[in-house]
């Protein structure tokens, strides 16, 4: 059964609505004004609310604006019922965020079409929401437990072997074992600082004063530290020779750390994502007052729903292509990029190539000689 408020201060009004649409199965609740309207909204969270505009105290723009600002209303479908049909008013109340408009006198099938419309795409984007909801269930039961078991797993082995055996192991072989250690134990902090960083971008995105905070627009060489950083994934991945770079030279208002954790995030998913002996090919150039970073594979491409989706813990169609990643790093390069003020955005043909395209603002100033250590940081 499907909940409705019903906010009108005209007594008769708000009666006869109230018993139309208990008549239809609803369960409605009358508020018989404003302030008394948002109270019951923040309450009992309806499906739906009905309100008048003309209201004393906090008429029906401001019942909106107030329930549109609160995280937990700020969904509910809302139609406006008056007697001004101007456009300027109607504008006024879509602006804000309002579903539906209806103009009085009305009859009462225009009422119930206005409320089952609504009702009806609100189920929509509920249901296109719990499949989303249960796609990021699904990726994170299949990804998490196996990208920490999997190091996790080699530093117990490892360790274990090495108390029980080291008296009588050769050295070599200690040393083997230690290298496996270290190695698992570096990817399994890398797994760990992934995480923090994709928290610390999604609360500033949100928080603009925690994004002070967090951002770092200083200034930074991008050939420099696209050169470097690309030529080490090429290197991880055997592919020098597939690597191709076109890069102008110019300052950019992020900082190196960052701007590594960009550029490696975006290149080892070239890499990762296209077959040996393909190019991967970047290319950077002046767009004042911008900088276009362009990088170029021919994988396996993505369908425009999975540009879509990108998010999270995402690895699209890991069931079929087996690859290691918690599928984060797209995301973070994402919002690393629009937190300093620039973009990132991919143009795909599904099963043949992917362009990932970066804008980045650029800076005048030279760059205060941070590229030398911005490999210590965020490094997978």
């Amino acid at each position: 059964m499907s909940k409705l408020i019903i906010i009108d201060d005209d007594v008769s009004v708000r009666s006869n609505l109230v018993e139309l649409f208990e008549m239809e199965g609803f369960e409605v609740i009358g508020a018989e004004n404003g302030r008394v309207g948002v109270q019951l909204a923040r309450q009992h969270l309806p499906d739906l609310i009905v309100c008048d505009i003309m209201m004393p105290d906090l008429d029906g723009y401001g019942v909106l604006e107030e329930l549109r600002q609160d995280f937990v209303t700020a969904t509910i479908p809302f139609i406006f019922l008056t007697a001004k049909a101007d456009k300027a008013d109607v504008r006024q109340g879509m602006s804000l965020g309002a579903d539906d408009y209806l103009v009085k006198p009305f009859t009462r099938d225009e009422i119930l079409a206005a409320v089952s419309t609504r009702l009806t795409k609100q189920a929509v984007l509920t249901q296109k929401m719990q499949v989303k909801l249960d796609d990021l269930r699904a990726n994170i039961a299949l990804a998490l437990p196996h990208e920490l078991r999997l190091p996790l797993t080699g530093i117990l082995g490892s360790s274990e072997l090495l108390l029980e055996e080291a008296a009588s192991l050769p050295l070599h072989d200690i040393q083997d074992l230690a290298r496996n250690i270290n190695l698992a134990g570096k990817r399994l902090q890398a797994l760990i600082m992934n995480f923090l960083l994709y928290a610390d971008l999604a609360m500033a995105l949100r928080d603009p004063y925690f994004a002070v905070a967090v951002k770092d627009p200083s200034p930074c060489r991008m050939e420099s530290v696209v050169t470097e950083v690309a030529g080490e994934q090429a290197r991880l991945a055997h592919r020098e020779a597939d690597l191709q770079l076109e890069v102008e030279p110019a300052s950019v208002s992020l900082g190196s750390v960052y701007l590594a954790k960009l550029i490696r995030e975006t290149v080892n998913n070239a890499f990762k994502f296209s077959r040996p002996g393909r190019p991967v090919r970047i290319m950077g150039r002046q767009e004042a007052p911008h900088y276009r970073l362009t990088l170029e594979d021919h994988g396996r491409g993505m369908t425009p729903e999975q540009i879509g989706n990108i998010g999270a813990y995402l690895q699209f169609e890991r069931r079929r292509h087996e690859q290691q990643g918690q599928g984060l790093g797209l995301i973070i390069a994402k919002w690393i990029a629009e937190l300093h003020g620039g973009k990132l955005t991919i143009d795909s043909v599904y099963g043949e190539s992917s362009t990932v395209h970066v804008v980045l603002p650029l800076c005048l100033d030279e760059p205060s000689g941070s590229d030398e250590f911005y490999a210590k940081v965020w490094h997978d």
